[in-house]
């Protein structure tokens, strides 16, 4: 391997030390309602994401809320000498469409309607906040 390749392994390596990641595959929800919750946690603190996503009513806040667990045990794993509560946000959130369960519906007339019944891919991303550096008074 060449130096340069081996550096950029070396800082790949580095970026996925500070964040944790958990994903959920063949969820049997549609892509439209889980987006409508991972919406509401995106860019939130840690804690209050799972005070949202445990008083919420929808049904994909239960998958979504065993699923940031899941991430946290991870964290966990990854820095078993840090706290989890210290400052770890929800860095990123992806649902992406999954497979497709295609049934027919039996319609008037001697018809049938097609059902698709979706089922979703969810990650989850979960690292520390990030140090925002103060622009410098020098150039004004």
């Amino acid at each position: 391997m060449g130096a340069r390749k081996k550096n950029s392994a070396n800082a790949i390596k580095e970026a996925r030390r500070t964040v944790a990641m958990a994903s959920l595959n063949d969820c049997p929800t549609s892509p439209r309602k889980m987006r409508l919750m991972a919406d509401l946690i995106r860019g939130m603190e840690v804690a209050k994401a799972l005070y949202v996503l445990k008083h919420s009513s929808k049904e994909a806040s239960i998958r979504l809320e065993k699923l940031l667990v899941s991430a946290l045990s991870n964290w966990q794993t990854k820095n078993p000498d840090s706290s989890v509560d210290a400052g770890l946000v929800v860095q990123s959130i992806s649902v992406d469409g999954g497979r497709m369960l295609k049934r027919i519906q039996p319609a008037p007339q001697g018809r049938a309607h097609r059902v698709r019944k979706r089922s979703n891919h969810v990650t989850i991303i979960v690292g520390r906040i990030a140090e925002e550096v103060s622009p410098s008074s020098d150039n004004a």
